[in-house]
């Protein structure tokens, strides 16, 4: 997708934040400096500005510029932040805190999918592991359908808070699923433990989904674990997601 002039002054300045050229407690440069630096009109700057205020980036006041807050107060279901910190280096405690929140959220996300998800659900789910199968046995893009069946479930909790959360939780999935499908058969290994997720949704067995999703969610942080040890380069979440190729 090509972005704007807005949305390339919003991606540079981010990135450079995420990345630490302007530290916590330190101004970004002034309008006109911004301006010459990048090519841009003031109102694009300003509006970047703006964009990074509301994704919890910076702060501005009278007297004062725009100065960078501390990472915690960053909003991290934002996908631009998510991406942004791939490109400067996914961290071993970015990554815990993900597992952490998958672990908390689709458990019980699962659990009432289980016992509310419609039929219009669970055909929608069934399609997204059929993707899977698919890109698994014949090549494709694995991800993309790990994707919508996390999020199928996650919709199919009926839960309004949740749901909408299930948005702002993409570019963290991904993250996740991204991982999980560098590693050697990584994604032939996690289609079984997908479809006893499935099946007990199915069945409409709210503990055997729960503990099937949490058996697929541990085997991701071991998937995660093993590729940190090995120092492989990590995925960068603005390109495209890797094709699956048949041996």
């Amino acid at each position: 997708m090509i972005k704007t002039i807005h949305g390339n002054t919003v991606d540079h300045l981010g990135e450079a934040i995420v990345a630490g050229r302007y530290p916590a407690g330190a101004s970004v440069p002034p309008e006109p400096l911004l301006c010459e630096e990048l090519g841009v009109s003031r109102t694009v700057v300003r509006e970047a500005v703006k964009s990074l205020v509301a994704k919890g980036l910076v702060t501005t006041g009278p007297k004062v510029g725009t100065r960078v807050l501390p990472a915690d107060q960053w909003n991290w279901f934002d996908p631009d932040v998510v991406v942004w910190q791939s490109r400067a280096g996914l961290t071993r405690e970015f990554l815990q805190d993900l597992q952490e929140l998958r672990r908390v959220v689709e458990p019980a996300a699962v659990r009432m999918a289980a016992e509310r998800g419609t039929a219009e659900d669970i055909a929608a789910i069934e399609a997204a592991y059929q993707g899977m199968r698919l890109a698994v046995e014949e090549g494709g893009d694995y991800v993309r359908h790990d994707l919508r069946f996390h999020q199928g479930l996650l919709k199919a909790c009926h839960n309004r808070m949740i749901v909408q959360m299930s948005k702002a939780l993409a570019a963290l999935l991904r993250t996740s699923f991204e991982i999980s499908t560098t590693r050697q058969d990584g994604p032939r290994l996690s289609l079984p433990l997908h479809r006893a997720v499935l099946d007990a949704v199915i069945a409409r067995d709210a503990h055997k989904a729960e503990q099937a999703i949490l058996v697929l969610i541990d085997g991701a942080r071991a998937d995660i674990e093993e590729v940190l040890a090995t120092r492989r380069r990590l995925p960068q979440l603005d390109a495209p997601a890797p094709l699956l190729r048949v041996a």
